[in-house]
């Protein structure tokens, strides 16, 4: 079942939002070569206690952590491992949601780590970028088709990156992940139709090369999690959003001049 949220529910998840993305906020600052993943995860857990959250993900079908960390080649659902030191040149990818007052918020964001290759800088920009095009295709009357193209067609066909097809973005409210899925590839005007008030996730993750992801096992956590089947670097962003007459509006922004049109008035 897909629910359309009111204005009321909406403004309540934006202030979810806002706490998430203090997370993110402070990482900017925090994340440097020398890190050790696991001082990520409980920077998280602290500043989403004291600003009257909770990490959603810790107890989500047995997953112990506020965060997922995933560096470099893991593409997703990594975990902040104690002993993982963060190095000069790495790639680290932060995903985290949050809940306040039982409202839902999830954003993923990749961060440098120190000075990274021209490759993955790269990466990171076209990921990002990504996801602005498929925000963009996020109104009132477009179907989740058109969504996926324009990320696909920008990360695939211009800059022959591969656009992971196995991880995808989803509804969210009243839980983290409610239908309807929303992939980062599709044909456009293919799909779900677009209606005011419905509140989404979309999260591109791309690879440098191939867009087959492969499981690998960590036998010292019990814990599955994805990497580049070809092992080239990997970045993920994400927002959540709503869609509203008004176009579409972020409720995990970071940065309210840069995205000032994406910012939900209340």
């Amino acid at each position: 079942m897909i629910t359309l949220k009111s204005p009321r529910e909406i403004e309540k998840m934006a202030e979810s939002g806002k706490v998430l993305a203090g997370v993110h906020l402070g990482l900017r600052n925090m994340i440097k070569p020398g890190l050790d993943t696991w001082d990520i995860e409980m920077f998280a857990r602290k500043y989403i206690k004291e600003h009257g959250g909770y990490p959603s993900e810790m107890g989500f079908e047995g997953y112990k952590f506020a965060t997922c960390v995933s560096v470099n080649d893991e593409v997703a659902h990594g975990i902040p491992r104690k002993g993982l030191i963060l190095k000069d040149g790495d790639i680290v990818k932060v995903d985290l949601t949050v809940n306040k007052d039982g409202f839902e918020s999830d954003s993923c964001w990749s961060y440098a780590v120190g000075k990274v290759s021209p490759e993955v800088q790269k990466l990171m920009d076209v990921t990002k970028h990504a996801l602005y095009l498929g925000i963009d295709q996020a109104v009132i009357g477009n179907r989740l088709g058109d969504i996926g193209a324009a990320i696909q067609t920008y990360v695939e066909d211009e800059n022959h990156m591969g656009d992971v097809r196995e991880l995808i973005g989803h509804g969210i409210q009243p839980s983290m992940h409610e239908e309807p899925n929303v992939p980062a590839y599709g044909v456009p005007h293919r799909g779900l139709r677009l209606k005011e008030g419905m509140t989404i996730t979309i999260e591109p993750m791309v690879n440098t090369g191939t867009w087959e992801i492969s499981d690998r096992y960590d036998k010292k956590d019990d814990w599955t999690y994805y990497v580049s089947a070809d092992g080239t670097p990997s970045a993920q962003y994400e927002h959540t959003l709503a869609i509203t007459k008004d176009g579409p509006k972020i409720l995990t922004i970071q940065d309210p001049d840069i995205d000032k049109k994406y910012l939900p008035e209340f």
